[in-house]
């Protein structure tokens, strides 16, 4: 009999450690996945078995796992209090926690005023969790930003593995800084009067994982990414108006592995740019428009040497852009693009599907450059187009404009293109100059490259 107890005894506590093994690491996939995130607030959370009140998020612990609400740092959440300080002093005690994946929450049905807050690592955990459920505004009009404007709302720097998520929204508040920082602009031309601030950047964020959110109407770009490697960013709606300038959705610089899904992007600029120093971009899933397309570039401004390569953009939808697949560069750069991937790509009512602009530039604020680097252009090779089809709203669907004293662009593919006018009875054309690989099947046919 006390042999039988003993062993009873054993396995109790041998299924009891294995329990509590599974449920205690909370770096584990399944960790995450047991928790419903959905339900933040006064209810209880569905998924949890210690009737965790998530309402009372504050400094407590729950399965390993330090959650902070702003709520308890003084944030009011009413749009009109600037809830500045409160965020940076929640920030702070999430990033000494050293143990678990602490997470921060932004209630939902709250909208936080913030004015210009930089969220800085390194943290101790090895990785961070933001839960935003809640809003966040950006103050109205232009005078928090100074006489001379500022370049960045919100930052985020040097954190790893900084995971983001949720059904939150960021306003930037973009219409008084696109009125009063153009003025004396013409047809897009001219420096701005203040500089406007981007709505949201990652630098040296490496792991980054950012989901779920809507972005609205960005003073300047609305993501920015520099210095990052291994990011994901998935499930995004970012929304400016169409004649709102320079609104990019996500500007990539400096940054390897990049990985961009399932996300809606429609604004007054590219809707995703690809700048120096980037490579293994992955873009997927993105519907575009309205915007300037997805571009690689521009690279090379005031003669810089700037590289991109390996970018891969596939099963991509334009709808009403100024451009589609896009690459430029502008004249007197150093450097180069090249292994690009088009693939899989639809084209609704686009007035350039298809361009490669190697003479991006505005006469009058090009640099005086000594004749012998004027002439190093950025050299455009290994692009392919296979699988695009759709319409074009001009006549010119196809534009392969390279600079002949750069080489002009080697080794394009077009592979299975067809591209029709949007416009019934349209007749399309092609611009093809100093460019150079093969075409295995495209309409309107190219010229320039060997069939």
């Amino acid at each position: 009999m006390a042999m039988q107890g003993l062993l009873t005894i054993s396995v109790f506590l041998l299924l009891v450690s294995s329990c509590s093994c599974s449920r205690l690491q909370p770096w584990t996939k399944d960790y995450f996945d047991a928790l419903d995130f959905r339900s933040f607030g006064d209810e209880e959370a569905a998924g949890t078995t210690d009737g965790l009140d998530f309402g009372s998020f504050g400094d407590e612990e729950a399965a390993g796992t330090t959650l902070i609400n702003v709520m308890h740092y003084g944030a009011i959440g009413n749009g009109q209090t600037d809830d500045s300080q409160a965020f940076i002093n929640a920030w702070r005690d999430l990033c000494t926690v050293d143990r678990g994946v602490p997470a921060l929450y932004i209630p939902a049905g709250k909208t936080f005023l913030l004015g210009q807050v930089q969220f800085q690592g390194p943290c101790k955990a090895s990785s961070v969790h933001v839960k935003f459920e809640g809003s966040l505004t950006a103050p109205l009009g232009t005078g928090w930003g100074g006489k001379a404007g500022l370049d960045k709302w919100i930052q985020f720097e040097y954190i790893s593995n900084l995971i983001i998520e949720g059904g939150g929204k960021i306003d930037g508040q973009g219409s008084a800084w696109w009125t009063t920082c153009a003025k004396g602009r013409q047809y897009g031309q001219g420096k701005f009067q203040c500089q406007r601030p981007t709505a949201l950047h990652f630098h040296s964020c490496n792991g980054l994982q950012l989901s779920g959110l809507t972005h609205l109407n960005s003073a300047q770009n609305h993501i920015s990414l520099s210095g990052s490697n291994g990011v994901t960013i998935s499930n995004l709606y970012i929304i400016a108006p169409e004649d709102s300038p320079n609104t990019d959705g996500i500007d990539i610089s400096t940054s390897t592995n990049v990985n961009i899904k399932n996300t809606f992007i429609g604004t007054g600029d590219d809707c995703i740019a690809i700048n120096g120093g980037s490579s293994g971009i992955n873009i997927t899933g993105v519907s575009c428009g309205p915007g300037h397309g997805i571009s690689i570039g521009s690279l090379g401004q005031n003669g810089a040497y700037e590289t991109v390569e390996e970018v891969y953009v596939e099963n991509c939808s334009f709808k009403g852009t100024e451009n589609g697949a896009r690459i430029k560069t502008w004249k007197g750069g150093r450097g180069y693009a090249r292994k690009i991937l088009f693939q899989h790509i639809n084209f609704i009512n686009v007035k350039n599907p298809i361009i490669i602009n190697q003479f991006y530039f505005d006469k009058n604020s090009l640099p005086q450059l000594a004749d012998n680097n004027y002439y190093q252009e950025i050299k455009v090779s290994d692009v392919t187009y296979s699988d695009l089809h759709g319409t074009s709203a001009n006549d010119i669907a196809i534009n392969l404009n390279c600079n002949k004293d750069g080489g002009g662009c080697s080794n394009i593919l077009m592979d299975d293109v067809r591209i029709t006018p949007a416009v019934p009875g349209m007749k399309l054309n092609v611009i093809c100059n100093n460019a150079y690989g093969n075409v295995t099947y495209a309409i309107p046919n190219v010229p320039c490259l060997s069939h």
